[in-house]
């Protein structure tokens, strides 16, 4: 006859419970949590091991009857355990046994057992999508590179402002990027240190077990430190969901531009075929929907991470289902979704292809050398610069009314407006026609960050740099982690080795 669970409850979970609820759950944990259960008891047993709560003959022989548990042999017995994978693993390790070990499960909670495997999955996961945050990055540093002197126009108030380089746009978003890769390995870095194990159900144990040992055993570098907030804190959960709605509310805005850009009215961007769309009725249409499918995924990002929130919120400080399971319940999707977020950047990224003769052509229909002549009318002419920026706009209207291009504009408009205001216009025709010069709008920037091509590409070099220190510091964490991962499965398999002899 099987031992029972518990001698608090006689009957099993109800049906509607166990298939809406605990099946689920449990189909969930046994697919992304089984090797985080075993990498878990194993560092248990080394750990009760050092402390003197088991021998080490019970131990290779636990060793020996966890080594033999499968997927499938867990998911078989999972409705006779209460649908609970705590428990299903328990009972099939206990099965396994040739001899029972009776302080084997002393002093043990799920609480913290189940909190530790979540957070391993989650830092698992987080790992893999910083690597993809940094491929993407590189991608789009490199096309900043091809493009330092192709002009284009650059808006404010969704009006023509000044002119730009392709390359300074493209620079933000790869900045953005490295903001988002910082935010995340610090994110990162937090999680290393938020290890719940030897919190036990809320209070801690009663036995001395080595926390510290139990967290560098599962590639942590510190236990969490209080073990009500083991059991009872999700901070990691919203850390990640922040780190990515930060990415992707800013993606969204730059992915807005790429959309506007692309339209037939502005003609600055086109996508090879395989990725341009067409419509059913109107046969000169050739969209972009993988703009649109890029930029909507970026409100999901957003949602799971609002939801994780509320999810946590107005409940008890304690060990709650509601907020280890409820609340973190589509951490897979949001996972799921920042990844397919990431393959489809990449290939927007990796086949955009700029209009650079449409772009200059736009560059040349406004006045974007309005900032500079204000600027040259207070230092040529000492005319105080808000009088200044009086004088440069009615010049550019009655350009305009005259209707003068860009590229044709007359110092005898400036001179009399300026008499007009009382002042003595010194700028030149040749100097009045250079600051409506396409190219000198890039060259006539000077500071740091700025559009000039020297600038954006110290920029470049400047995010290189940053991006290196990234990765060596990513590259240590990541490194830690397989190196802890692989000594502890050298040890399981040392140890049972010894029992087998």
């Amino acid at each position: 006859m099987q031992a029972r669970l518990t001698g608090r409850v006689k009957n099993s979970p109800h049906n509607t419970y166990t298939t809406a609820v605990l099946y689920p759950q449990f189909e969930y944990e046994l697919h992304h949590y089984f090797d985080h259960y075993i990498q878990i008891e194993a560092a248990l047993l080394r750990s009760y091991e050092t402390a003197m709560i088991l021998t080490k003959e019970e131990v290779r022989s636990l060793l020996k009857a966890i080594q033999g548990i499968t997927k499938e042999t867990l998911l078989q017995s999972s409705k006779e355990n209460m649908t609970d994978m705590a428990f299903t693993l328990e009972r099939s390790i206990e099965n396994r046994l040739e001899q029972p070990v009776v302080k084997w499960h002393i002093d043990r909670s799920r609480n913290d057992f189940q909190a530790c495997a979540q957070l391993m999955y989650a830092r698992e996961q987080w790992v893999a999508l910083i690597e993809k945050v940094q491929m993407l990055r590189d991608v789009i540093l490199d096309r900043a590179n091809m493009y330092h002197t192709v002009i284009m126009p650059g808006y404010t108030h969704f009006q023509s402002a000044q002119i730009i380089s392709v390359s300074f746009y493209l620079t933000a978003i790869s900045k953005h990027l490295l903001e988002t890769e910082k935010r995340m390995i610090a994110a990162l870095e937090a999680m290393n240190t938020y290890c719940p194990l030897g919190s036990g159900a809320m209070s801690g144990q009663e036995y001395p077990v080595d926390n510290l040992q139990l967290a560098r055993s599962l590639g942590f570098t510190s236990y969490i430190g209080h073990a009500l907030s083991g059991v009872a804190s999700r901070d990691w959960l919203l850390d990640i969901g922040s780190c990515l709605a930060f990415f992707a509310n800013n993606m969204s805005r730059f992915l807005t531009d790429l959309m506007n850009w692309g339209s037939s009215e502005y003609q600055f961007i086109d996508f090879p075929d395989e990725l341009a769309g067409i419509s059913s009725s109107m046969p000169q249409k050739r969209n972009f929907p993988i703009l649109e499918r890029t930029r909507g995924k970026t409100a999901h990002l957003l949602t799971y991470y609002v939801d994780f929130l509320l999810g946590q919120r107005n409940t008890a400080y304690s060990n709650l289902v509601e907020v280890s399971k409820e609340a973190s319940k589509n951490l897979l999707s949001l996972f799921q979704e920042m990844q397919v977020l990431l393959d489809l950047l990449m290939l927007v990224f990796e086949n955009i292809q700029f209009q650079s003769e449409k772009m200059k052509q736009c560059c040349t229909k406004d006045y974007y050398g309005g900032f500079s002549l204000a600027n040259r009318i207070t230092e040529k002419s000492g005319i105080p610069y808000r009088q200044a920026q009086v004088i440069a706009g009615q010049f550019i209207t009655q350009s305009i009314q005259a209707g003068q291009s860009p590229q044709h504009v007359s110092v005898e408009v400036l001179q009399e407006i300026c008499r007009e205001h009382g002042f003595v216009n010194r700028i030149t025709q040749q100097e009045l026609q250079s600051l409506f010069g396409l190219h000198a709008a890039l060259t006539m920037k000077r500071s740091a960050g700025s559009t000039n091509p020297d600038a954006v590409k110290d920029m470049i070099v400047l995010q290189t740099q940053e991006a290196a220190q990234c990765k060596q510091v990513f590259s240590r964490i990541a490194t830690d982690l397989k190196q802890q991962r692989e000594e502890l499965a050298r040890w399981m398999t040392s140890e049972g080795k010894e029992y087998d002899r």
